[in-house]
């Protein structure tokens, strides 16, 4: 069925992830994952039943508490626990498109077959998706290591008939919900309540939407740089692909073929030019904006490799006959890939906010703060102050939170990634470079326009058009927070593939 995306088929993808948000496609395990999760579940029974050794989080406690032994009947009794004490995220309560992203990877780890878990504990996760049954997981409490315990034990709690949910827009006790729809709390057997909170999954959930939406921006920040370069009357020799070959970083290359083909047939890049050059925030966006792409390129790979891994511990392996204690669930490479993607992003806020200094000086034909009547009115002199503001709280958030640890559990668990903090930071990042970019869009029209009748490229008209049916030119001073704010919304419902093709 088109509708229906079977967990445990093969790998994830972003396109994959971006069809069940966007689509909001339902989700089934496929006859493969079944088998191999039942395949590990029997497994771990023979060798708890068999073996005399104790089992890290089987047969033993957690953490520091690993030399405390557990007797055989109470083994879920320690796993429901486990989740109940762990569940200590708090905060602010985290956007439902993350938790279903998170029910989703999680699903998807414990599909591959090395977990332990019970199919009915995968299905009920599913069952929670499908139904918007959508628990509620806070921003806060993670350390990134032994995995994102504290929100994956909030997400998990109503499996077992405990903590809070939202359904149907509203609050309720999970186990209410679960009685409406017959569910029965499922019962942990051993190992499982470990298996659902080991792991990156509030991390990888964070990144992958982190990074869905960094991709559009980078294609943003090239439209309204090219907009830019026109209202300043700037020249194309910067973006000529001679240039871009004989320093042929991908991201350079890309960045200057999509302002070439942006520009194409413009009467304003193609008339001549009295400049010979123009500042480094002009003349050096492939070389910027390049960079930020090469780094969002490489964040992605790496989330891609996460997303398809087992990160939960111990790990079970039925063909070897070996169930190891290792650390996969250690959020270093996520933590720092975050830290990177961070600074990229904020960098192109940063050079945004310089254009738009540039378009408001007053130079090449343009008017003072791009109002014909400067002095009576402020014109385009605040928005800047105000990006201004956001470019520099960007770079408070570019901390590499992947630089910090701190030592947890008795110090058993002495080094931590801090990668939950890396994701959640770049939400904060990413929306100021929403707002720089809108502010950036509004001068850049303002620009343009005040050099009509002159025209841009077809493509850039197109835009520009449907622009002005939501923002209007700024005669004389009106609340421009307004406009910020319907900028925005207007970049968010853009489609943009339409600008990028002949």
């Amino acid at each position: 069925m088109k509708n229906v995306y079977q967990v445990g088929s093969g790998r994830l993808t972003f396109e994959v992830l971006e069809r069940i948000i966007n689509e909001n496609l339902k989700l089934e395990l496929s006859p493969q994952a079944r088998e191999r999760i039942r395949r590990c579940r029997d497994y771990l029974d023979g060798k708890i039943a068999s073996s005399e050794e104790p089992l890290y989080g089987i047969t033993t406690g957690f953490g520091s508490l690993c030399n405390k032994t557990i007797s055989p009947d109470e083994l879920g009794v320690l796993q429901e626990n486990l989740i109940k004490s762990h569940a200590c995220s708090v905060g602010e309560e985290i956007r439902p498109v993350v938790v279903k992203l998170m029910m989703l990877l999680k699903a998807h780890a414990l599909a591959l077959g090395h977990s332990g878990v019970q199919v009915i504990t995968v299905q009920r996760i599913l069952d929670f998706f499908n139904n918007d049954v959508m628990p509620i997981v806070y921003d806060r409490g993670s350390l990134g290591a032994s995995g994102d315990l504290a929100p994956l034990a909030n997400l998990f709690l109503p499996l077992i008939g405990v903590g809070d949910v939202y359904y149907k827009g509203k609050k309720r006790e999970a186990i209410s919900v679960l009685d409406e729809f017959g569910w029965e709390p499922v019962h942990l057997q051993s190992k499982e309540g470990l298996a659902l909170l080991n792991g990156t999954q509030f991390m990888s959930a964070n990144g992958v939407y982190a990074l869905l939406k960094a991709f559009r921006l980078s294609r943003k920040a090239d439209l309204i740089a090219a907009l830019s370069l026109e209202a300043f009357d700037g020249r194309i020799d910067p973006f000529e692909d001679c240039i871009q070959r004989i320093r042929p970083h991908r991201g350079q290359i890309q960045t200057a073929d999509n302002i070439r083909l942006l520009l194409e047939g413009s009467e304003l890049i193609s008339r001549p030019k009295e400049h010979v050059q123009d500042p480094y925030s002009f003349r050096c966006i492939p070389q910027v904006h390049g960079a930020t792409k090469d780094a969002i390129d490489y964040v992605s790979s790496v989330l891609l490799t996460e997303i398809n891994s087992v990160t939960d511990n111990p790990t079970i392996f039925p063909d070897e006959d070996r169930i190891l204690s290792g650390g996969n669930f250690h959020g270093q490479p996520l933590a720092i890939a975050f830290d990177f993607l961070a600074i990229a992003l904020a960098e192109l806020g940063n050079i945004s906010e310089r254009r738009v200094a540039q378009l408001i000086m007053g130079l090449r034909g343009l008017p003072e703060f791009l109002v014909v009547n400067p002095g009576l009115n402020s014109g385009f002199m605040i928005p800047q102050y105000a990006a201004a503001s956001m470019v520099s709280q960007n770079k408070m958030y570019c901390y590499a939170a992947s630089s910090d640890s701190i030592v947890s559990s008795n110090g058993q668990e002495d080094h931590v990634s801090m990668g939950a903090n890396a994701a959640v930071k770049l939400f904060r990042i990413m929306d100021n470079l929403e707002h720089i970019l809108a502010i950036e869009l509004m001068n850049a029209a303002q620009g343009i326009d005040l050099r009509r009748p002159l025209r841009t490229s077809p493509a850039l008209e197109r835009f520009l058009k449907a622009y002005r049916k939501e923002v209007p030119f700024v005669n004389d001073d009106i609340v421009m927070y307004k406009e910020i704010h319907q900028t925005v919304a207007f970049l968010n419902r853009t489609k943009w593939e339409a600008f990028y093709t002949r």
